[in-house]
């Protein structure tokens, strides 16, 4: 299973910016989320989708303006972020664990398959 990143760039504070994550493989039957980390910091969740897409969850920092969504007809799983702040600066990677159902997962070590990540950089 491969996972590819894109979406990141530069944008001024207030604006928007979209990252998707292709997922390779036979199926989509995943759970996925998206977590972020700076240099010397923890890797930080994000947001979380269920398999079945029906379940999500946020960080408190993104709730209201961040929205994970998935395709499975594409095979992708998206980030829509808005309203974004300077704090929200950093690398941003998706993840992806196997299992179909309505469970999401809020950490690292619940993901079995990670992406490479995509810089967000939100300027002042």
């Amino acid at each position: 299973v491969q996972l590819q990143a894109s979406g990141g760039g530069l944008v001024q504070a207030g604006g928007s910016l979209r990252l998707s994550c292709a997922v390779s493989g036979r199926t989509f039957n995943y759970a996925l989320g998206w977590f972020r980390q700076n240099p010397g910091k923890q890797r930080e969740f994000v947001a979380a989708i269920s398999g079945t897409g029906g379940n999500t969850a946020y960080a408190a920092s993104v709730k209201g303006r961040f929205t994970i969504s998935k395709d499975s007809a594409k095979k992708t799983v998206s980030l829509q972020m808005t309203s974004l702040k300077p704090e929200d600066t950093a690398v941003y990677s998706c993840a992806a664990r196997l299992g179909y159902g309505g469970a999401y997962f809020g950490t690292e070590y619940q993901y079995d398959y990670w992406g490479q990540g995509t810089q967000v950089t939100v300027s002042s």
